[in-house]
């Protein structure tokens, strides 16, 4: 190897120095980057995990809940049922109460003789006689799982108005009692549904809905067939497949009512 002396050796020198110097500085410079990057990945996993097994609680995030919510729902109902009946049991006791003060009391005794003859009208008497019952269901599905072309998830399912149109119906064409589902429809009897499902008096039902009533079976066909609501979906009934069933019944009973009396607020006509 030729050696040489001045400035020009030393630049070369130096160009050495530095093409030697510059690998091992990146390679330096990334051995410090993971040096401090892994403990801090390893510090963000952690807590992660910390966080996740802190909010489950020991239970799976990942766990179906439906059952829980099933079950929840049907812890509700018997509560609700219970409750019924206890307060079923109440009526009942302060009906004999009054019974027995009317017995020693002309003034209940006369107040309970006008009340009785204003419960077959009220609907606190089951009746019996000729009728007719309509019943309504949602579209089934194909075998396949798929629904009618074009058609929404509402255009199959059987809605509030629907079961309302064919009582107003009913009702328009002479009914004297009405039931749906085999519960007594009084004045103030309101009609909602939740979904697909009916909610009445508090109580929740699937379809098909079954609508009975008493009456001239002739006249309320007519009043049916009368009503824009009914003939609308009868035609979703040819389009998207809905049930819709009318039966004259030469003898049916609509049942009493069995709930609460009691009017939250009323307003006397001028």
């Amino acid at each position: 190897m030729e050696y040489t002396s001045g400035a020009a050796s030393w630049r070369k020198v130096l160009r050495r120095v530095v093409v030697a110097l510059l690998p091992r500085r990146a390679a330096q410079h990334r051995r410090s980057v993971w040096t401090v990057g892994v403990p801090l990945i390893a510090l963000a996993a952690g807590l992660l995990f910390t966080t996740t097994a802190t909010t489950a609680g020991g239970t799976s995030l990942r766990e179906d809940r439906r059952p829980e919510l099933a079950q929840l729902i049907e812890d509700r109902r018997d509560r609700v049922e219970a409750s019924e009946e206890r307060a079923a049991a109440l009526r009942d006791k302060v009906e004999d109460q009054t019974s027995a003060l009317g017995g020693s009391d002309t003034g209940v005794t006369a107040q309970r003789e006008r009340a009785a003859a204003s419960r077959q009208a009220a609907g606190f008497t089951a009746l019996t006689g000729p009728g007719i019952s309509v019943e309504l269901d949602d579209a089934p599905q194909y075998g396949d799982g798929t629904q009618p072309e074009d058609a929404s998830n509402d255009d199959l399912v059987v809605h509030q108005g629907d079961v309302q149109a064919v009582v107003n119906a009913l009702w328009a064409g002479g009914a004297e009692a009405m039931s749906i589902m085999n519960v007594r429809i009084l004045a103030t009897s309101a009609v909602r549904c939740v979904g697909n499902t009916l909610l009445l008096h508090g109580r929740v039902y699937s379809p098909p809905f079954k609508i009975t009533a008493i009456g001239d079976p002739a006249a309320l066909q007519r009043a049916l067939a009368a009503s824009e609501g009914v003939r609308s979906f009868k035609d979703a009934v040819v389009h998207y497949q809905l049930g819709y069933r009318e039966t004259v019944e030469p003898t049916v009973t609509v049942p009493a009512y069995d709930g609460p009396s009691g009017l939250r607020s009323a307003k006397v006509p001028g």
